[in-house]
Order: structure tokens, then sequence, then C-alpha cells
């Protein structure tokens, strides 16, 4: 089925189940704690029904404005080739944009709001299992001392378990989702029929009141409200999963009203009995349903933290299909589907950065703190790349770009601004991290750009070595050779290091290119270009989308159809590997050129990485000074 087609056709059931499952657990567990943060912020002050009614609207306004308008309305229209998310979005604005300079300064805008996503990673699972395990408190208070170790052994349990993949616990997500909606709504609705007067909270105007009586305070809590629309960003990035249609109606038809609801009632139970203000996600159910509350709340929280994680491994392998992170290792953990990805290195330190971030803060009113400003960031990075979009793929005028998106820009800076004052309280984790990741980006990309550029100068062109070779005395022996180069128009360092040193060339030659395109995935059909250059070489370019994982060896049999003399068994795959050293006159400061040679040095080997066998392959050291 086509991407037009499946938007077209109504989504089934399982797939409505899956989306819950998948895209909403981050924004669908914020309930727990956005609501009673947002409260706590007003005191000392009095806590009385404009404040508790100015909130409700804030919130119900922010899920309106940001989720339902900016991100299910305007931005999931754009989707590069079906796909979605920050970095998609990013090749789709260098794809509609002409200058260089525009494309290099939208590539820096994607590189932030993929940098803060990942901080975003590593908060989601600390904040959402910290908060639902805070249940305890109010169903056995006796068990309070423990929410800190319990917390601990579920957060490392749910890193253990990656490596075996999310296929299997993936078929109860949906339906374990789908019962945490309809029980929070129901819960809420309880709460609102008991006071319906709640309901004037829907009208912008009790916003707007509280904006306008607290002012600097107010400021203040937007920091906290934007926790209610944390995970806008999975409805986007996870479009080329499911399609626009059945995400916008599973969003539209039952999870909004779902929260809306929820985010009601509490408001309703506040205003009802001032002491539910210590936890009224927990206080809004009947005393037996406390414990099973706690039990669902766990599962859900966990739910939302692996859609984080496996969020995290998909947008590191877009960063290294797109040249922004060395190779690392990628483990298919599904048989049949190609998303369904392990990835150690960033599993092992996301494990750490939540384990040390639960010991640190210990409650998610902590952590809260911390939370928001990875998401308002990318929130307001996302707004940048979908105004380039808007305005040159789909033509709109300059007018209603800058209004539209303008005003999109300065709600999410507003929300950024209102988190910047709690950098001292802890905002600053996310930031170190996406500091960390803007430079490790930044670093490899500017490296990689100076290796290609003296390779190419140091190289011969391939069209002259190919013209000189029948008149060479090159002695030809049996066999297929297969060179990779990074770029088909020269010839690899490794080949002319093997004649010089071996004195040979075989008799057949693939000079093998693998191309990285800003598109998800390529169509079979557009996979591979052949060219026979005569004397028995040939030149093979193979192209891979951002999503996908190259397999030179599959790649290279499939060829064996189109003429393409090519025998797993009588192949030698030759490799240059380089030794990265600093030139007489360095092109990078120490310290990028230290970081760049140490994430060199950790790379995950070519062999691995294009799943080339090992005993097949031949290693040339190549020097390189950079």
């Amino acid at each position: 089925m086509t991407i037009a087609e499946r938007d077209r056709a109504a989504p089934r059931l399982g797939v409505l189940l899956a989306v819950l499952g998948v895209v909403y657990g981050d924004i669908g567990t914020s309930p727990l704690y956005a609501f009673h943060a947002s409260l706590v912020l007003l005191q000392p002050h009095p806590i009385n029904a404009p404040e508790i009614l100015g909130i409700l609207s804030l919130i119900v306004w922010s899920l309106i404005l940001i989720v339902t308008v900016k991100y299910v309305t305007l931005v999931m229209r754009a989707d590069n080739r079906g796909e979605g998310g920050i970095l998609a979005l990013m090749a789709l604005a260098q794809r509609v944009s002409k200058l260089a300079s525009t494309r290099r300064g939208l590539a820096l805008v994607g590189i932030v709001g993929a940098s803060l996503f990942f901080g975003d990673g590593v908060i989601t699972p600390a904040i959402s299992v910290l908060s639902a395990l805070e249940g305890l408190e109010v169903s056995a208070p006796g068990l309070q001392t423990y929410v800190l170790p319990i917390a601990a052994v579920v957060i490392v349990v749910l890193f253990v378990m990656q490596s075996h993949g999310t296929g299997r616990v993936g078929r109860v997500f949906g339906p374990v989702m789908a019962v945490w909606f309809a029980v929070i709504g129901v819960l809420g609705a309880i709460a609102v029929a008991r006071h319906p007067l709640i309901l004037v909270a829907l009208s912008p105007s009790y916003a707007l009141a509280l904006c306008l009586h607290y002012r600097f305070i107010a400021f203040i809590v937007l920091g906290a409200v934007v926790l209610a629309v944390t995970g806008a960003e999975a409805l986007y990035a996870d479009m080329g999963h499911f399609g626009a249609r059945p995400i916008r109606a599973t969003w539209t038809f039952f999870v909004l009203p779902s929260l809306i609801l929820n985010y009601l009632g509490q408001g309703a139970l506040v205003l009802n009995d001032p002491s539910a203000i210590a936890n009224p996600f927990y206080l809004l159910a009947p005393s037996w349903l406390g414990l099973p509350m706690v039990i669902l709340s766990t599962i859900a929280t966990v739910i939302a933290s692996q859609a984080l994680i496996s969020g995290a491994y998909s947008m590191a392998r877009q960063c290294m299909q797109l040249g922004f992170l060395p190779r690392m290792t990628v483990r298919h953990t599904g048989e049949t589907e190609e998303g369904q990805i392990y990835v150690p290195q960033i599993n092992y330190i996301l494990a750490i950065a939540v384990l040390i971030l639960v010991l640190s803060f210990k409650t998610s009113d902590s952590l809260a703190s911390a939370y928001g400003i990875a998401v308002t960031g990318t929130f307001t990075c996302t707004a940048i790349l979908a105004a380039v979009v808007f305005r040159r793929q789909f033509l709109w005028s300059r007018a209603a770009t800058i209004i539209v998106f303008g005003f999109f820009f300065v709600l999410d800076g507003t929300f950024f601004a209102a988190n910047s004052l709690k950098i001292v309280e802890g905002g600053w984790v996310p930031l170190v991290i996406g500091g960390a990741l803007i430079g490790l980006m930044t670093t490899w990309r500017r490296g990689r750009d100076l290796m290609l550029a003296r390779w190419q100068q140091d190289s011969l062109p391939l069209a002259t070595f190919i013209a000189r070779l029948p008149q060479s005395r090159t002695v030809r022996v049996p066999g297929i050779a297969v060179f990779l180069t990074g770029n088909p128009e020269y010839v690899p360092g490794a080949l002319l290091h093997n004649l010089k040193h071996n004195k040979v060339l075989h008799e057949q030659v693939l000079f093998v290119t693998v191309n990285n395109i800003d598109v998800p995935e390529v169509l079979p059909e557009h996979r591979t270009q052949i060219e026979d250059l005569g004397s028995g070489c040939y030149r093979v370019i193979l192209s891979y989308g951002f999503k996908e994982s190259p397999n030179i060896p599959r790649a290279l049999e499939a060829l064996r159809d189109k003429g393409l003399p090519f025998d797993a068994m009588q192949v030698s795959y030759f490799l240059g590997r380089e030794t990265l050293v600093p030139a007489m006159v360095p092109k990078m400061s120490l310290w990028r050129m230290w970081l760049f040679l140490a994430m060199a040095r950790n790379a995950v080997s070519a062999t691995e990485f294009f799943r080339i066998p090992p005993d097949r392959v031949v290693e040339l050291g190549v020097r390189v000074a950079i």
C-alpha cells in the first residue's frame, strides 16, 4: 500500500490501537504531574477558583493550539515522503531552499532540535516512572520510603529489556493505553458531573485573567503548563509508521477528550477539596482503586518511556545516515519491521543518565524543573523549519506564513522563556545534554567534510585510471574485488595502496559508493545504479534513506540478475582504515580536533556497519592529516 492509499483508507481498529500505544504514551501520562506542578508554583498565594480555572484554561488551550492546531492540523501536512520528525522536516526544508547558506542554517536548526529531543528522551523516563510510583504515597503510605528504589529497579529492567526488542511487548501497548485513556477520562467525567461549573474553564478568558492578575508569576506557571503538551512532537515523529489519518482520528476523538476531562476533573476535585492539591490525579480515584491506578500508571509510564527510547534509537540512526554522528552498532530486533532497532551505545548512555537523574532529583516535582526546556526548544525549531516548508513548498504567501508561524514562534518562544527561568533549579540538565550533542554533531560533520576535501585533493580521478588501465602492465588475478569509496569519481585510496604493495588487481573490480539521501526510504527499483566502466570494472551506487540500514552484500547479490558479476564466495572487500592526525596547520580548533579523533577511534567499523562478512575483508591503512 502506498502512502497516499494508506492515508485515504479508513483506519483499522488494530492501527488505531497501535497509534495509542506508540504515539501518545508521553502526552498521555502528563496528567500525572502537569496540573499539580502548575498549582504548586502559585503557592504561597491562596489557590481559589480563579487560580484553578485559570490554570485549567491555560492547559486546555495549550493542548488545542500547540497540539491540535500546530501539529495535527498544520505540521503533519509537511511530510517527507510520508515520514515526519525534526530531521525529516529539516531535510525537506533544505530540499526546497536554494541558497547554500540557508541550507547550512536549516541544518543547524535541525541539529539543535534533534539534540534537545535526546534531552527529552533522558528526562521523560525519569519523571514519568517517579510520578507514577509516587501514587504509593496515597494508596500505601507505608511504602513511601521504597518509591526511589522501586523506580530505579523499574528503569534498570526497562533498559535491560531493550536488547530483546519491543515487537512482542508492542502488541499489548495499544490495549493498555486504550484502557488508560478510558479510565482517566471516566474518572474526570465523574468529577465534572459532580461539579459542572468547572466547564467554564474551557473559556480562554480565565487564562487571560490569570495572566493579567499574576503577570510574572503567571509567566513562571507557564513553565509547568507546558508539561501538559510534552510528547506533541511524537505525533509528528511517528507519522511515518501509521500515517496522518489514524493519528489525527485518535487524537481528535479519543485522546484529547480524555485528557481534557481528566484535567477538568482534577480541577473540580481541588475546587471542592483544597487539600487534594497534594496529589489531585490519584485522589481523583476512589480509595479502592488506588493501588490498581498505581499499577496501571506505572505500566503507562513504562510505555511512554519505551516510545521515547525507541525514538532515540531512530533519531540516532537518522543522524548517522545524515552524517551528523559516527557509525554505531544498529541491531534489528524485528523479523519483519525495519523500524524495530536497538542501538547498544545509545541504550547504555540513556540508562546511566536516567538513573543519575532519578537518584539526584528524587521526586517528580524536582524533575519538573528540569523538564520543559528540551520540549519547548524542539517546538521552536519545528516552527522555524515548518515556516520554510509552507512558504517554499506549499507556496503560502509571505504574510500568511509570518502571521501563522510567527504566532506559533512567539507562543513557543514564550514557553521556552518561561522554562529558562528554571535553569538553576534543574533546567540546566537538558541544556547541557543538548549543548554536548550539538558540539558532537557539528564537530563530526566538520571533520568528515575536511577528510573528504583532503581525500579528493590527494586522489586520482577514476576516469583517468580506467583509461590508462589497458596500457598498464598491472597483473590481473582471478576473483572479484569490491572497493568502497565515498566519491564515485575518484579512485579509492585502498586500491592505490593495494597496487603499491601487492602489485595486482582482480579481474572483476566493483567500485561501490553508498549514497545517503534526504528521504526516509528508497524504493527497491531506485536503490542501485550500475555503470560498466570497461576492463572488468564497474561503478555501483547504492542509495539508502535516512531511516534505512545499509547492507552491501545483500544489495550486490540482488544485482546479479542485472548482469553484475558477483559471487559471494569469490569476492574480497577492500577497505581503507584511516589513521587521522592533525595537519601542520589544523583547520579545526584543538578541542574539536581532539573530540573528532576520539569519535573516529570509537566509531563502529565499516565492516560491521555495512554488514560485510569479516572473513572477506582486507583492510589497508591510510594516513590522513586534517
